[in-house]
């Protein structure tokens, strides 16, 4: 509980370095008390609210080992739905990622192009929404896909000129998208009780999901409940699922990893039904799709290349280029992203054969259920191949692995990714890249550019260990087969406890 009161704590002291100032207070959300906290102040707590939180989550996994299946899934929906409420109503924090969002949201609202105005510029930079765009992002235009930018101007409107009540709105959309994950995950496993409980600690009660998505009021959030809604439905209802995964791609394209997954869980079917599945699916996908981007206009994509060559300070490659760049100069990051996609490519294809036999919480009793449950698998290991692997990537990024994660049985890619998003959430404390003291700038950069890489870098060596050998983990004790004779349409025994288990 602590490790989300104290960041909503700092949300609500209002503007700080970890939190940008929304101006006058009004009598309607996003509330704040104005009390200007220093930088110190925040960042310390929230240090401790992000160790906290990952305890809290170790706690969890240890308590599933002995059975948490006592809770109601009433009461742990309804604790879901009051710490989103919460939230929701404060100011977000660990970045102004959100102000960038609802300047292109206002821009586009106005019907002038996000993609190409200059959001510090518009109207004279004199706009309440627009113009609260924070450094470094305040000449930059959008980057984000058509479904997001009618996201952000279905905010705008609302929000009618307020940016208090705009960016309220904006917390509305992400914490409703977050408990769509939640609810998606409990129906795929409700019937098996043990792994219901690990959706609910691995997303639906995750303190540190709840920090950066909707605390953090990030979109991501909603291209994941599109893309996991999607896979719930890919295998029985292909219309509703093209049209949720058109929408997921049109909100970020890298969530077409999803898409991916769904072709792969479905790849057993006979080759008449895969072709009319599939066709139905990407007709869907395209009714979406197609006039999403006749809206938002020639210029959508224009800003990819540049963003393909940018590493963030806390990746492994940070170490490659902190000490190549100063004798080749910028041209090295032409070369990381295709090495990086290759090196992507190779740990998707190590992780799909290491979970290829990793049970799933998706009740196996039909071969609609196993191909759920591929699904889930190869979801998981094409967003963990291209997080461990891409230049640049941030804490909220790691929601497109948590949603899958939580519908397998235990793994070493708990810890793993658990380590991951604790190092990189402690990485970006206090969060703007204004508002701190030189001592913590000293310590926050410090920790972002020289600690944060090796730590990141050991997971990735860790997941690749992993991958080429034989380690013990938990499966169900009732599985009779491995999950290939069940994805071929065998039939397979009802999905019981975890137990302890060789996954191969």
């Amino acid at each position: 509980m602590l490790s989300v009161l104290l960041p909503a704590g700092v949300a609500v002291a209002g503007d700080s370095a970890a939190v940008p100032g929304l101006g006058p207070a009004t009598w309607y959300p996003s509330w704040d008390l104005g009390l200007h906290p220093s930088s110190g102040l925040v960042s310390v707590v929230l240090a401790i609210a992000a160790g906290l939180g990952a305890l809290a989550i170790v706690a969890g996994l240890l308590a599933l080992r002995s059975g948490l299946t006592w809770l109601s899934p009433r009461v742990v929906l309804v604790a879901a739905g009051a710490a989103v409420l919460l939230l929701t109503v404060l100011p977000p924090l660990g970045s102004a990622d959100h102000l960038s969002y609802l300047a292109y949201g206002r821009i586009a609202a106005a019907g002038d192009d996000p993609y190409v105005v200059d959001p510090g510029t518009w109207r004279g930079g004199t706009d309440p929404v627009a113009g609260a765009i924070q450094p470094p992002w305040q000449h930059t235009p959008s980057v984000y896909g058509p479904v997001s930018t009618a996201a952000q101007v279905l905010a705008a409107w609302a929000g009618d000129g307020s940016l208090r009540l705009t960016v309220w709105f904006w917390q509305i959309i992400c914490g409703l998208a977050f408990l769509a994950v939640a609810l998606t995950l409990d129906r795929l496993t409700r019937g098996n009780p043990q792994a219901r409980a690990r959706t609910w600690v691995l997303w639906t009660l995750n303190p540190l999901l709840l920090g950066q998505v909707v605390l953090g009021g990030h979109l991501d959030v909603i291209a994941v409940a599109l893309a996991i809604g999607a896979l719930a439905l890919a295998s029985t209802r292909p219309v509703w699922a093209g049209l949720l995964i058109g929408a997921a791609v049109g909100s970020k394209i890298t969530i077409g990893l999803f898409a991916l997954a769904i072709l792969w869980g479905l790849r057993h079917r006979p080759l008449p039904q895969l072709a009319r599945h599939l066709g139905v699916m990407a007709l869907a996908g395209l009714a979406v799709l197609v006039p999403a981007h006749l809206w938002s206009g020639p210029h959508t994509y224009d800003r990819l290349h540049e963003a393909s060559r940018q590493v963030s300070l806390a990746s492994p490659w940070r170490l490659l280029t902190n000490e190549l760049d100063p004798v080749f100069g910028s041209g090295l990051r032409d070369v990381i992203g295709p090495l990086a996609m290759g090196l992507g490519a190779v740990l998707v294809l190590l992780l799909l054969r290491r979970m290829r036999a990793v049970p799933t919480g998706v009740t196996p009793d039909s071969p609609v259920g196993a191909e759920t449950a591929s699904m889930a698998r190869a979801a998981l290991a094409l967003g963990v191949g291209w997080l461990l692997t891409t230049p640049y990537s941030l804490p909220w990024y790691d929601s497109m692995v948590w949603a899958p994660l939580a519908l397998l049985t235990p793994t070493l890619l708990d810890g793993a990714l658990l380590a991951r998003l604790s190092v990189l959430v402690l990485a970006y404390v206090p969060g703007r890249v204004v508002g701190m003291s030189e001592q913590v700038e000293a310590i926050s950069l410090g920790f972002r550019r020289s600690v944060a890489p090796w730590l990141e870098l050991a997971v990735v060596v860790a997941v690749l260990t992993w991958t080429g050998w034989r380690w013990k983990e938990f499966r169900y004790s009732q599985v009779q087969s491995t999950m290939d004779d069940v994805e071929h349409g065998r039939s397979a025994s009802p999905v019981g406890k975890f137990d302890v288990g060789s996954a191969e």
